[in-house]
């Protein structure tokens, strides 16, 4: 009985009262299934402890991610929104950096005479890859400036309070957030031609 108690961590009068056959009748079932365990540790070095866990994280499930959300505009605007601001970025200090490091080369003239010699349909291509972004970008940023400065309707007539809930209901609910998310990729398409055709 001793056994049992420090196994599980009884009293002997509890542990007495348990098993006694009054209330259990086949107590020996009872003792042979509750087992005591034994708990081996062994010291691993700092490497072999690292390979174990990296072993046990290759058997993880990973989670599901984007495979299981329907796209919505919301998340596929902010993406696009950083990764053309992102593209735009190493564009314009890439130039920066190559002009800083060659000037002769990447001077004006030179690009001039460079583009002058591309096909027309490279030249409306280039055009368009860089024309797309930018307008996306820039239109998408207005957008958000405009939602955290709080000027995205200005009627004369409404106080400051009535202006905040016009705000909340029109602009920054769900319905205005698709409204002003699709009114940007409308604005921007028309931008990106407007700007090609220059």
């Amino acid at each position: 009985m001793i056994h049992y108690t420090r196994a599980l961590g009884l009293g002997s009068q509890l542990t007495r009262t348990a098993f006694s056959s009054r209330i259990i009748p086949n107590t020996s079932a009872l003792r042979s299934a509750i087992l005591r365990r034994h708990v081996q540790t062994n010291s691993l070095k700092p490497e072999e402890a690292i390979a174990i866990l990296n072993t046990q994280r290759l058997a993880r499930p990973s989670s599901p991610h984007f495979t299981i959300y329907q796209p919505q505009l919301t998340w596929i605007a902010s993406i696009a929104n950083r990764i053309t601001g992102a593209g735009l970025s190493v564009l314009l200090y890439g130039f920066s950096l190559a002009y800083l490091f060659a000037p002769s080369t990447f001077s004006s003239t030179n690009i001039i005479e460079f583009a002058a010699g591309l096909p027309e349909w490279v030249k409306v291509a280039e055009k368009a890859i860089l024309a797309a972004p930018f307008a996306f970008h820039s239109l998408n940023g207005l957008r958000h400036l405009a939602w955290d400065t709080g000027y995205c309707l200005f009627p004369s007539t409404l106080g400051p309070n009535q202006l905040s809930l016009t705000i909340l209901n029109k602009v920054l609910s769900l319905k205005g957030v698709y409204r002003t998310g699709y009114a940007v990729l409308g604005a921007s398409a028309i931008t990106t031609v407007a700007l090609v055709l220059l």
